[in-house]
């Protein structure tokens, strides 16, 4: 199960959630968090005049808050590497893979 976000995937394959980001020339450093250890998931769906998010917390770290500011709209910075924005046309896949990380990780 995959979901396309704003520079950058999130993929799920039952045991590992892998966030890949694509970054101006570099190439993508995926970071893979195991469903076991996730702790919690939030998600806040786009709308037509912000991109959405979806964030994974893990235990012992800090989730990084949301920005504020038109650029921003309310999403988490770009370099947590446990977050990644996504448009509006991504909500059902993101809402299918927050319920399937939740449901392999209880």
């Amino acid at each position: 199960m995959e979901v396309k976000g704003v520079l950058g995937t999130i993929s799920f394959d039952g045991e590992w959630v892998t966030i890949t980001k694509t970054p101006v020339g570099q190439r993508p450093a995926p970071v893979r968090l195991r469903a076991a250890d996730i702790t919690g998931t939030r998600y806040k769906p786009g709308s037509r005049l912000f991109h959405g998010y979806v964030q994974f917390l893990l235990p012992g770290s800090v989730a990084a808050g949301e920005k504020s500011g038109l650029a921003h709209g309310g999403r988490p910075p770009y370099e947590d590497p446990h977050s990644l924005s996504i448009p509006r046309k991504s909500n059902g896949a993101a809402e299918k893979l927050v319920a399937a990380v939740e449901q392999a990780r209880g």
